[in-house]
C-alpha cells in the first residue's frame, strides 16, 4: 500500500480509529464511510482508508492500490444507492492536490443535485467537482482506477 504514517494524527485518522463522535455509516478492515460536514450535495459522503495515504498522488500502479480505490468506490455506490435511490445523478471522485482540504486520501460521493448556496461567492464549492484536465481538480473515479490499474504481465 502506499500509506505511511502521518506524524501528527490528521481529523481523518482519528474518524477512522473510531476516536470522534462522527457517525460512521461503514466501517472495514480497509475503509471507513461517514456524511461530509459541509455536503454539497443532496447526499454527500466520504470513504477513506483506515491507514493514511495522503494523496491520490500517493498511488501506484500496484495491486493493492487499486482494489483499495475499488473497494473505496463500491461502498460508496452501496451507500448511495441505497439511501438515495431516487437521485437524479450520481458522482464519485476524489480532489487532486492543491484542491484537497484534508491530506488524507477520501473519495467525495455525491448524489445529486448539488445543494443551492444563499451566496454567489460560495458557489465555487460546486466548481471543485470539475476536471481541469492536466491542471488537476476532481478525477472521477473511474479515471483514477484507469491511471492506476496495474499493467498486465506479459505472457509468452
Amino acid at each position: 500500500m502506499a500509506g505511511a504514517i502521518s506524524p501528527t494524527p490528521c481529523i481523518f485518522c482519528q474518524i477512522a480509529r473510531n476516536s470522534t463522535s462522527t457517525t460512521l455509516l461503514h466501517s472495514d478492515d480497509k475503509v471507513v464511510a461517514f456524511r461530509d460536514i459541509n455536503p454539497s450535495a443532496f447526499r454527500h459522503y466520504l470513504v477513506i482508508p483506515v491507514e493514511h495515504i495522503p494523496t491520490v498522488k500517493d498511488l501506484q500502479r500496484r495491486h493493492e492500490d487499486y482494489s483499495l480505490v475499488s473497494h473505496m468506490l463500491n461502498v460508496g455506490q452501496t451507500l448511495l444507492r441505497q439511501d438515495a435511490p431516487q437521485s437524479e445523478q450520481y458522482r464519485f471522485g476524489f480532489h487532486q492536490p492543491p484542491m484537497n482540504s484534508v491530506d488524507h486520501l477520501h473519495l467525495h460521493c455525491l448524489a445529486l443535485p448539488f445543494k443551492p448556496r444563499q451566496v454567489f461567492w460560495l458557489e465555487w464549492k460546486h466548481l471543485k467537482y470539475l476536471s481541469l484536465g492536466p491542471l488537476g481538480g476532481f478525477i472521477e473515479a473511474e479515471k483514477l482506477l484507469e491511471k492506476i490499474k496495474p499493467f498486465s504481465p506479459i505472457s509468452s
